[in-house]
C-alpha cells in the first residue's frame, strides 16, 4: 500500500487559498483607505507570487534532519505588494479608485471559493477512498 502525498492530491490550492486570503485583507484596506489623503492602492502580484512559489516547492524544500523538525513555509507576500497605477489620480494624491478595488475583492472572493470548493471535493474524494467506498 502507498502512502497518500497530500503535495501531489492537492496540488497548488492550498498555497492559492493562503494568497488569496491575504489578497482580499490588502484589498480590503485600500477600500477602508479610499479617503485617506496620499494613500497608495497596493495589490497582489497573484499569479507571479503562486507560479514562483509552486515552482519553487520541490527544489527549495528545507531538509529536516529530524522527524520532529517543524517544516519551513515558504509563501511570503512582502516582495509580490506592488503599488497599483491608478487610471485617475486624486487631487488629494490617494491612487484608491473603488470601483476598480471592489472588484478585484469580488473577483478574488470569487476565486478563492473555486479553490476551497475544489479542496472540499479532494478532501471528500480521499476520505472515501480511505473508507474503501
Amino acid at each position: 500500500m502507498t502512502a497518500i502525498s497530500f503535495d501531489n492530491a492537492l496540488g497548488i490550492h492550498p498555497d492559492a487559498l493562503r494568497v488569496r486570503s491575504q489578497r482580499s485583507e490588502i484589498l480590503a484596506n485600500n477600500i477602508a483607505n479610499a479617503d485617506t489623503p496620499n494613500f497608495k492602492a497596493r495589490d497582489l502580484d497573484f499569479k507571479g507570487l503562486l507560479k514562483g512559489e509552486y515552482e519553487k516547492r520541490d527544489r527549495m524544500a528545507l531538509d529536516r534532519t529530524h522527524s520532529n523538525h517543524i517544516p519551513a513555509e515558504a509563501i511570503t507576500t512582502d516582495s509580490a505588494l506592488k503599488y497599483r497605477i491608478p487610471t485617475q489620480p486624486a487631487i488629494d494624491g490617494n491612487t484608491v479608485e473603488t470601483d476598480i478595488e471592489q472588484a478585484q475583492y469580488a473577483r478574488n472572493a470569487l476565486e478563492f471559493q473555486s479553490s476551497f470548493t475544489f479542496l472540499n471535493s479532494k478532501f471528500k474524494g480521499l476520505s472515501k477512498a480511505l473508507r474503501s467506498e
